[in-house]
């Protein structure tokens, strides 16, 4: 772990120089607004470590697969998250000489990410080869009030000398992504415009044709006035900017004020890119950038009002569950149905494509929660109109008569995943997709939802799992060959209990679905039967023989599920018997040795038993916690949040503790040493998760909210809020209470330790020895 950030309610401080974390820090004071995000890269010229990062939603580049081999159904490119230009830069020089962090001694040095208000601020003081001695003040954000601007305030004081200071605000977009092959560039420059303040590069991708226009405009303040200058414009391929020459004198302090506008063909016309771009830069630059951050700020308060978790007596838990809430709102504001939360948001580009499966497990209740009904919708809506793709994605391999398999990997919904053993084998995904229209409904109430487009998912879903089992005239049972299930740490094996079970619970969803939507609404039900080819008697006669039959792996001795047929035969250690040199298994251990033992990546038969806990009695779950949980080495960072849940349910709070502090604080103290390529986003639900569902308790059953808290021996309090089908809750645990008070228009009943309360508007009970 690396543990050099301050602990601090609303902010993330880094205190002192630490260019060894370069990358990491980058990683975790990245900005963003739903629509464009930023890595903390520096403004002026750095020639250090880092990893240049700008990025814009939607936009992606179809990198072709090369492997060795070739197979049937093989995804025929890479997607991409591309380096979009460079928004941000300042070039600095002082009588010729670059203002250069990795150029000089830093004296002192201070990054501040403020949660609270929505800003990335640094300061620092650098003496530098010449014996200059400057102090600089940066602050920069990515507006959530305008999700096209964003604004930088850089200020830049002479201590000792006085001398000539050139400064270049420019826009770059000719950049390279990380993982380029051979440096290849992905950006075509169309036009590059400079004027006196003002910088505007129009750039396409390459193959996909994705336009993005990047426009800036800059004034420049010295003690306290504004200046007026020439600039000298510089016009280059895929490159604007303009260059100033300013005198400045020991103590002046000169500012720029550096406003942007970036906006795509995701949003414009072609034609109307330009035009807009520079219309909303002349906005942003007339409101100026106080209006602008007060207007952020007021926008982040209102998030907060919504969304904020509150914790007491644990600093760095609070900054954890605040860091993490934060990230999720700056990746995705439920704005844009086409859009969906990226593995690593607007914070790198390790991972292709914009869409998991860990937005039905982990984020969907998330926004289910904290935000309009109409958000988890959109998540939902987002997968139904991919539904085609899906079913191409399953012709591809084989598979026929209306069959879907959702992709792993997607940006527009094909599969682009370029590792066989995920793209053909972990088709568990499927049953993440059918069960979040289940969760979806279960807490929204939301019936309608599947007459419009949940059955028809459903239905693709089933037609699927019934073609990919076969009968196994031994077992004289269904079973499930050449799968790997949540733990990566296998491939290729026989009847993951995990995906068995949710491929037979897809199918009795379905049918139950079946007969609601045919009662509800006959014409729009027979309109569907028709327009997809179903034949309902032969296909549901099928798919109830195989849910009657299913193999379920199990071990009668030990009382647990097996996670697949040979588990048993492993080696079972438990990760206890790894040394310090061993961890991280994935980065020390050759992929031979790993598939061997019996190490677990993340939660697989316990992901079963979190989504369908009121299917088994508390004993059996405990069972199997306690067999599987030992061997688990949690180096996917959607794993430990299942864990947390399961063993606040277990009373397990020591154990429910430590798995939320390593789920909230994986990217701030990078536990799996891998946050210099950008955060783990998708999990940082499973964080907010892990307080509301683990600590909290919180359930909904039969339409109304459950709750059955706890608290950590060393928090004071916390308190959350939860909307719910119209209504918002604020509930607040203490040692030995908890207070719920009813915040919307109209009488609740909740359920805390199943008893139930009757809470009327503007009301708030009190309860004593939870």
């Amino acid at each position: 772990m690396k543990q050099y950030l301050k602990h601090h309610e609303w902010c993330i401080i880094e205190d002192g120089f630490h260019p060894e974390y370069s990358k990491e820090s980058e990683s975790i004071f990245s900005i963003g607004n739903g629509r464009f995000g930023q890595r903390a890269n520096f403004e002026e010229k750095y020639s250090g470590e880092t990893l240049q990062g700008s990025y814009v939603a939607g936009i992606y580049y179809p990198d072709k697969t090369k492997v060795g081999w070739w197979k049937n159904g093989y995804p025929e490119y890479f997607a991409k998250v591309l380096n979009a230009p460079n928004w941000i830069g300042i070039d600095i020089e002082i009588d010729g000489e670059d203002l250069d962090l990795h150029n000089g001694k830093v004296e002192q040095f201070r990054r501040t990410l403020n949660m609270k208000d929505g800003y990335l601020e640094r300061t620092f003081t650098l003496l530098m080869k010449s014996g200059r001695r400057v102090e600089v003040s940066a602050k920069r954000f990515c507006s959530i009030a305008n999700d096209e601007v964003g604004a930088i305030r850089y200020s830049l004081k002479a201590v000792d000398f006085s001398g000539t200071l050139s400064i270049t605000p420019f826009v770059d977009a000719d950049i390279v992504n990380q993982d380029s092959n051979y440096d290849e560039k992905f950006w075509i420059g169309l036009e590059s415009k400079a004027k006196r303040r003002q910088a505007y590069v129009l750039a396409e991708t390459k193959k996909t044709a994705f336009k993005v226009c990047t426009g800036t405009k800059f004034d420049i303040w010295k003690n306290g006035e504004t200046m007026e200058f020439n600039a000298y414009r510089i016009e280059k391929e895929k490159y604007a900017g303009c260059a100033v020459d300013v005198q400045i004198a020991e103590g002046e302090t000169v500012v720029i004020n550096k406003y942007a506008s970036i906006i795509s063909s995701m949003n414009y016309s072609d034609d109307q890119l330009l035009e807009t771009c520079r219309q909303r830069v002349k906005a942003a630059f007339n409101q100026g950038f106080d209006q602008l951050l007060a207007d952020q700020s007021a926008a982040w308060h209102r998030k907060w009002e919504e969304a904020d978790i509150v914790i007491e007596g644990d600093i760095a838990a609070q900054q954890a569950i605040r860091f993490n809430i934060f990230q999720l709102y700056q990746t995705y504001t439920g704005e844009d149905e086409r859009l969906n939360i990226g593995p690593k948001g607007f914070t790198g580009e390790k991972y292709g494509g914009s869409t998991y499966w860990d937005t039905e497990a982990y984020c969907l209740p998330f926004y289910l929660s904290t935000a309009s009904g109409q958000v988890g919708r959109k998540l939902l809506v987002y997968r139904y109109k991919h539904l085609q793709k899906a079913i191409e994605n399953a012709a591809k391999l084989g598979f026929k008569d209306g069959a879907a398999l959702y992709p792993m990997v997607t940006i527009n919904g094909e599969e682009c995943h370029n590792e066989w053993e995920i793209t053909f084998e972990e088709i568990h995904r499927n049953g993440a997709i059918a069960y979040a229209i289940f969760d979806y409904i279960r807490y929204t109430g939301d019936q309608a939802y599947l007459v419009e487009y949940g059955l028809e998912v459903l239905i693709g879903i089933a037609r699927f799992w019934a073609q990919r089992v076969h009968f196994s005239q031994h077992r004289n049972l269904y079973v499930m060959h050449g799968v790997t299930g949540p733990n990566e740490y296998e491939n290729n094996v026989n009847n993951n209990w995990y995906t068995n079970y949710i491929a037979r619970w897809c199918m009795q969803y379905a049918l139950e679905a079946l007969t609601y939507v045919e009662a509800e609404a006959p014409e729009k039900y027979q309109a569907l039967e028709e327009r997809i080819k179903f034949y309902r008697y032969i296909e549901t006669n099928h798919w109830k023989e195989i849910i009657a039959g299913f193999y379920l792996p199990s071990d009668e001795q030990l009382g647990v599920f097996l996670q697949q047929d040979g588990f048993l035969d492993k080696e079972l250690l438990t990760v206890d018997d790894l040394t310090d040199d061993d961890r991280p298994i994935n980065q020390n251990w050759s992929w031979d040795r790993i598939l061997r033992s019996c190490f677990i990546k993340q939660a697989d038969v316990l992901q079963g038993l979190y989504f369908f806990e009121d299917h088994f009695d508390e004993e059996t779950i405990r069972r199997n916690f306690d067999f599987y949980e030992p061997m688990t080495v949690h180096e996917s960072s959607l794993s430990p949040c299942v864990h947390a849940i399961l063993a606040a349910k277990l009373d397990k709070k020591e154990k429910a503790y430590e798995m939320y502090l390593r789920t909230a604080r994986l990217d701030l103290d990078d536990y799996n040493n891998d946050t210099e390529d950008g955060l783990h986003i998708t999990s940082m639900a499973g964080t907010w998760m892990a307080i509301v569902k683990g600590f909290g308790g919180m359930r909904v059953m039969d339409g109304r909210i459950n709750l059955k808290p706890f608290i950590p021996d060393n928090w004071q309090a916390y308190s959350f809020k939860v909307r719910f089908r119209g209504t918002v809750l604020q509930v607040n645990v203490g040692q030995g209470h908890v207070a719920i008070e009813n915040q919307g228009p109209s009488e609740m009943e909740v359920f805390v330790n199943n008893r139930s309360y009757s809470i009327a508007a503007d009301e708030k009970v009190e309860i004593q020895h939870i």
